[in-house]
């Protein structure tokens, strides 16, 4: 049930979700977002005489295809594809590619809104976009992968550009569908452009980026900790997910003193007591390609647990949700805090039900939401175009440096807008609205 009280979000609403009927996912960031804004909106008529949350609920483009594809057996294969490009207020759309069995329009549509508001968080000049195909590409050769990648860039190639639509990677999208991506964007357009990131160091991608939304996210965790006297030296923390945010949050965790006991995938999790090893996870994930259950074999003192969504009764003072949309329930938020929990940071989209943020925020956890802690990979997706178009390349360090000041970036400006719009200590709301109102500011300026 929505919370909304004004008249004219509560149209909004209505009317979303008539024209979006079977689209829950969409529904849901939609009405955590026109809840969130509810006091600017009573603040600043004039966004409401401009219509600006009628237009900013509406993709400006939808875009759907088919990818037939051929396996190694001579099979031929039909997935669908998708790319919304949502908002372009502030810049060409951004936003990752998703290859996964669950990708429908409505998850596509809920991750290029949130994306908007992402994106305007750390504070560089890109909308917000998403796309995507039902493809799995777990079990596939590297030569069924590189035949449905090409097959999907073929279409993909008419809609994007370096100064219109710039995707990413994103689950199932890693270095190896970027570089298969980029390669046939290439043959088929004659240009070699920042078309998208995420790229191979050799052919234009930025040092720092395959760690930047674990890294993100936890200098984001750091910050909003700090501010209440709390750090991560000496805590326990519990990573969901096993894939390139899980990873890379795990060794950011244990440079800031944490110890990560619990991490997992879609079929169990991991617990191991004195502490998750990096290297062993990277390698298991990153070279081998193998399952979490694997690391119960190679380490002694950690053991396998079938089911995933039993991470969440492992004892921790920290959680970093990783994996993917609402993976945590309110019986898991529950749980938590009834463990000791005192801090959530969102590594994952939308990881965490309303119901489940409800339960954190009333029971005093702070919590850092999706569109702001985890804005680290895109920030350093940004990075990289800027480099792409500067025919340049910066150092780890400087890459690492300029994500770092984005995240602290981030949280002060969710924290500062939740307070002045009389939510203090909600991110939830403060990032809400401190990414809205760049956007709208820029509808504004353009008129209808």
């Amino acid at each position: 049930m929505s919370k909304l009280k004004n008249v004219y979000l509560q149209g909004v609403l209505e009317t979303v979700k008539k024209r979006n009927p079977n689209e829950p996912e969409f529904q849901q960031a939609v009405t955590e977002v026109l809840e969130s804004l509810e006091p600017v909106i009573e603040k600043h008529p004039e966004y409401q005489k401009a219509g600006i949350m009628d237009c900013l609920v509406e993709p400006e483009r939808v875009i759907k295809f088919r990818v037939p594809w051929m396996d190694d057996a001579g099979k031929v294969h039909v997935n669908r594809g998708y790319r919304v490009q949502f908002n372009s207020a502030i810049g060409p759309y951004k936003g990752g590619l998703r290859l996964h069995p669950t990708v429908t329009e409505s998850v596509i549509k809920f991750l290029g809104f949130e994306q908007i508001f992402k994106n305007s968080l750390t504070g560089l000049p890109i909308g917000g976009g998403k796309g995507g195909s039902d493809f799995d590409p777990k079990g596939k050769s590297d030569n069924e992968i590189m035949r449905f990648c090409q097959s999907f860039m073929t279409e993909l190639q008419r809609h994007i550009g370096a100064d219109t639509d710039v995707p990413a990677g994103d689950i199932g999208v890693g270095g190896r569908e970027i570089g298969f991506m980029y390669g046939q964007y290439k043959k088929l357009r004659n240009e070699f452009v920042g078309v998208l990131t995420g790229k191979g160091l050799p052919y234009g991608g930025s040092l720092a980026r395959t760690e930047a939304t674990g890294y993100g996210l936890c200098y984001f965790v750091d910050e909003m900790i700090r501010a209440k006297g709390k750090s991560f030296k000496g805590a326990t923390v519990v990573v969901s997910g096993s894939g390139n945010v899980a990873i890379y949050a795990l060794q950011k965790v244990n440079q800031l003193g944490g110890t990560v006991v619990a991490m997992s995938d879609s079929a169990g999790y991991i617990y191991d007591p004195k502490g998750i090893k990096f290297d062993v996870i990277q390698r298991l994930k990153e070279v081998d390609r193998k399952r979490i259950s694997e690391y119960a074999k190679l380490v002694p003192s950690a053991k396998y647990v079938d089911g995933c969504s039993g991470i969440w009764t492992v004892k921790c003072d920290i959680a970093l949700p990783s994996a993917t949309q609402n993976e945590i329930d309110k019986k898991a938020a529950e749980t938590l805090v009834k463990n000791g929990c005192f801090a959530v940071g969102e590594g994952a989209n939308m990881p965490s039900t309303p119901e489940a943020i409800d339960v954190f925020l009333s029971n005093g956890v702070l919590f850092g939401p999706a569109k702001a802690a985890n804005a680290g990979g895109v920030a350093t997706s940004a990075l990289e175009m800027s480099q792409n178009s500067m025919r340049l390349s910066w150092t780890f360090e400087e890459v690492d440096a300029k994500l770092k000041n984005i995240m602290i970036g981030i949280y002060k400006n969710a924290s500062e807008a939740a307070k002045k719009y009389g939510a203090e200590g909600n991110l939830v709301a403060g990032a809400n609205i401190a990414g809205f109102l760049k956007v709208a500011n820029a509808m504004l300026a353009y008129g209808i």
